[in-house]
């Protein structure tokens, strides 16, 4: 479990001031993220940053910034030398309820002093192996237990909280619900 204790979580005029200049410039509210990945032996994949594309400039600096290597554990055929590609789905959402929950609970002035999440990405290997055609691929679910530290604050205002970041976390979005994905061979 891993706690997060800064003070404040979100800057409440950043956010307003992301909104207002979205909101009077649509385009700036078109972004891409973009990677770069090739194998690095066996399991392996090593995977760098590429750049951030918004309203349609390429934001260079970013490319290569970052690097992100996955592997899987030695019972999944890999050699544990690095995070696997669930585990980094769930670091995905993991980051982006924290961004969400900071930003939701700025805009509604509740004071928070810590966020835990425990998550679990659950699958069954006989869908992926071939084994089983009846069973999904991919998870079979994703939880996540979250634990918030708002003294004084009301446990349904909370529950609200939680609410309102199950309907605007874009990458729990991006999970729940379809997304078109293309895969085009160079």
């Amino acid at each position: 479990m891993i706690t997060t204790s800064t003070k404040p979580f979100a800057d409440f005029a950043a956010i307003e001031s992301t909104v207002a200049a979205v909101s009077e410039q649509r385009e700036l509210g078109k972004v891409s993220f973009t990677m770069l990945s090739e194998s690095a032996g066996g399991l392996t994949a090593k995977t760098i940053t590429g750049p951030l594309i918004q309203a349609g400039e390429p934001d260079l600096s970013r490319r290569g910034k970052f690097t992100l290597n996955s592997d899987e554990p030695i019972g999944l055929m890999g050699t544990d030398t690095a995070v696997s590609p669930a585990e980094y789905i769930l670091k995905g959402l993991a980051g982006c309820y924290m961004v969400t929950l900071a930003s939701l609970a700025a805009a509604r002035a509740i004071e928070i002093e810590a966020i835990r999440l425990t998550l679990s990405f659950d699958i069954d290997l006989s869908g992926f192996l071939g084994i089983d055609k009846t069973v999904r691929k991919g998870a079979q679910q994703i939880a996540i237990d979250i634990e918030i530290d708002s003294p004084g604050t009301p446990r349904e205002v909370l529950m609200d909280l939680v609410q309102a970041l199950e309907a605007t976390s874009p990458i729990r979005d991006t999970l729940a619900n379809p997304v078109p994905v293309a895969t085009i061979l160079r």
